[in-house]
């Protein structure tokens, strides 16, 4: 058998901060009940703290994926985010805590104003924290794309040893080219004890046009979790598009050693129903779902 990668779907969550796409409980709960047709592995159903809103989509997509879908909330490497997130996900067959913290020179200067130790300190805490709550925890390593190879490895490292489930590293900016990328998942994969243990997830952003090639270049070296959005939607220039990358890995499977088990004949509904809900239109010359294709 070839290696499953995991559907990561993130449209309720970070698709939704494209500018006039954000949806309401009913319109998330529409999308969720497609993304479950589509058989995706982990529903990102919102961030629970950020509003009543998103704590309600959390909860009923919780309830409403039973066994078939992992759910997940995302946090700050904040008590209270973390919190929130574990109340929204209490009736969750199958939950996850998402937290983590920025990685990148820019982040720890300008963002977090902390130390390289203090961020590995706060990263370790906040993994914890959340294994307090649900065995599943997901670390994210914000702008790891543009983070030092060697601290990188220290973080996840720690993460890892701290209980950490999956290791997402997302390119946040769009800054990374694919063969970097991939060097840099390469160097996880080589220098972290017990990475064999974990998933590692990429996220990558389109900001240079190259979100899918990113993230095939993550399961090429290898990552075995994919986040994605449907129509690739997302903040600024979009998210890897999910129908991109499956279909770029079921022509590829045996090169690449890998597989999914997403139901594509369902992915032009999902596409149109996005559509719809959003108000964001899909350009015809789209690669997959676009009309032309």
């Amino acid at each position: 058998m070839t290696r499953k990668i995991d559907i990561f779907d993130t449209t309720l969550r970070d698709g939704e901060q494209s500018p006039g796409a954000s949806m309401n409980t009913e319109e998330k709960l529409v999308v969720a009940r497609q993304l479950l047709r589509l058989n995706v592995d982990v529903i990102e159903a919102g961030f629970p703290i950020s509003s009543p809103g998103d704590f309600e989509s959390v909860r009923c997509i919780a309830e409403l994926a039973g066994d078939q879908a992992v759910v997940c909330g995302l946090t700050r490497a904040v008590e209270k985010d973390i919190d929130s997130a574990a109340d929204a996900l209490r009736y969750a067959k199958r939950p996850r805590i998402h937290t983590g913290i920025g990685v990148s020179p820019s982040h720890l200067r300008d963002k977090l104003r902390i130390t390289e130790e203090e961020c590995i300190e706060r990263a370790v805490k906040c993994v914890k924290y959340a294994k307090k709550y649900v065995e599943d925890v997901q670390f994210y390593a914000e702008d790891a794309g543009r983070s030092d190879y060697d601290f990188l490895v220290r973080v996840i490292q720690a993460v890892v040893s701290a209980g950490a489930t999956v290791v997402n590293i997302p390119d946040t900016t769009g800054y990374s080219l694919p063969e970097e990328f991939g060097q840099r998942i390469k160097y996880l994969v080589d220098g972290v004890n017990g990475i064999e243990n974990v998933k590692i997830a990429v996220h990558c952003h389109n900001d240079l046009g190259m979100a899918t090639a990113l993230a095939m270049a993550g399961v090429r070296n290898g990552a075995r979790q994919v986040e994605c959005t449907i129509n690739g939607l997302g903040e600024r220039a979009g998210n890897t598009a999910m129908e991109e990358v499956v279909m770029a890995i079921r022509m590829h499977e045996e090169e690449l050693d890998a597989h999914t088990d997403v139901n594509t004949r369902e992915f032009v509904k999902a596409s149109r129903l996005v559509s719809s809900i959003t108000g964001m239109n899909v350009q015809a010359n789209k690669a997959i779902v676009g009309g032309y294709a």
